[in-house]
Formats: C-alpha cells, structure tokens, sequence
C-alpha cells in the first residue's frame, strides 16, 4: 500500500470543518486542517494524534495564505470550508462589520487559499478542489442579502474555476448544504444561543457528519467523476424558504 492520500481543510475548528476532518481521517487519509482558534485545533490533535497536522491560519489574511500554503505538501484535495453568516436583517438595517467578515471569509478567503493551491495542482496534472457553498447561493431569502451574495458568490466560482481547470487533470466541486445543526446560527446571532435554536425548531435539520460523508463521497470517486454541483438537504427541507415544522 501507498501513503494515504492528502486533503487540507479550512475553517476546520467546528461545525462542517471539525466533522469532515474526522470522516476523511478515518478513511485513512493524511489530514491537514487549519482555523483561527488554535485551541480547538488543538483538541482535534488530541483525539486524532496521527495522520492529522493542524496549524492556525485567518483566510482573510492573503499574506498568511500566501506563506503558510505555499509551504504546504500539495494535498490532492483542498475543501473550501471556512465560511460563517453574520445577521439576519434587512439590507438597510445590516452591519457593514458583519458584510465585511462574511464576504473577506466566504469569497474572498476561499480565493486567497484556491489562489495558492490550483496552481500547483494544475502543474501536477491531479487534485480536486471541493467547495462549500450553500442553498443560500441557489435562492435568495428575506433579510439574508448579504449572505446568499457570498454564497452565490462561491457558485459563480466555483462554475468558472471549473471550466478554467477543464483539461489539467484538476476536478472542481461544490457541496451545498441545507438547514444544518452546528456553530452556524450560533455565530449568525452573535451568540444568542436561544434565537439560533429557533432555526431548527421542530423539524429534523442536518449534521456536520451528514455534510463531511458527502464531502468524503464526493472526493472519493474515480478520477473521470466529477460530481460538480450537490445539493445537501434535509428531508423537512424543500427549498430555503419551505421547511416543514413540527407544532408543538
């Protein structure tokens, strides 16, 4: 047998991030992981303590990109997870701090990381860049303006750096989750654990492990797949704004 194959993974401190580092090491795949919060990176190595490298990294910080990923061993599959939505408002009652956070982490991090990496890949010949969007980036809703522009944002990237890559070797992908139970709402509502609950109120929303599985699905296909676009919901879920809702 070979050495197991690499993935490097962003944002990989909770949620999705945490989840697909888990699957993809327990697959027998040599895992780099990367976040802000060095702490919680720090007790992913506790419970992984081989096969798992793990170093801080902001992906809105393109000069750390820049050094930390330029020295990296090019893995064969990055994931674009880092990400995060901030507020839940009108357009005109929005916080210009949240758009800023939303859109230097979900596009222009997620660029500043491809940016260092496709490159490499397309020289190799080989490599698959899986990106994490969302069905906010299919369908816009209320109050969600600024995130669902990020989100399709990351669609329109994904669509063109596919066709850029056509012929190299390199597949491009993108995993668009659903209604998912992790940090998400919880840093949407900076904190108020009690409204972020309400999101998935009594319906049956997805996990960060149903989201890693397809993640891991999606990479491990034979090389002439390319699952380009894959949509993620749970069954109460029929769109972004028809979720069906247990009454209490």
């Amino acid at each position: 047998m070979g050495e197991p194959r690499r993935v490097l993974v962003t944002g990989a401190s909770s949620g999705i991030g945490a989840a697909t580092v888990r699957a993809f090491h327990e697959a027998g795949w040599e895992v780099w992981a990367c976040a802000r919060r060095q702490e919680r990176l720090d007790q992913l190595v506790e419970a992984f303590p081989d096969r798992l490298h793990v170093f801080q990294l902001d992906v809105r910080d393109r000069t750390a990109v820049e050094s930390s990923l330029s020295q990296l061993p090019l893995p064969a599959v990055l994931v674009n997870n880092a990400g995060l939505s901030r507020g839940l408002e009108p357009l005109w009652e929005g916080k210009a701090s949240d758009w800023d956070e939303m859109l230097d982490t979900n596009v222009k991090g997620l660029l500043h990381v491809t940016r260092v990496l496709l490159g490499r890949m397309v020289a190799e010949g080989a490599g698959h860049v899986i990106n994490i969007g969302s069905i906010a980036g299919q369908e816009a809703y209320p109050k969600g303006a600024v995130y669902c522009g990020s989100k399709a944002a990351v669609q329109a990237i994904n669509e063109a750096m596919r066709k850029d890559a056509c012929g190299t070797g390199v597949k491009v992908s993108c995993v668009n989750p659903g209604l998912v139970d992790t940090e998400f709402s919880t840093v949407r509502f900076h904190g108020d654990q009690q409204r972020a609950q309400q999101t998935y109120q009594g319906m049956t929303p997805l996990t960060g492990d149903d989201i890693a599985a397809t993640i891991l699905w999606v990479a491990q296909q034979p090389s002439h797949v390319n699952l380009a676009e894959t949509l993620v919901l749970p069954a109460d879920q029929a769109s972004a704004g028809l979720v069906h809702r247990e009454t209490p």
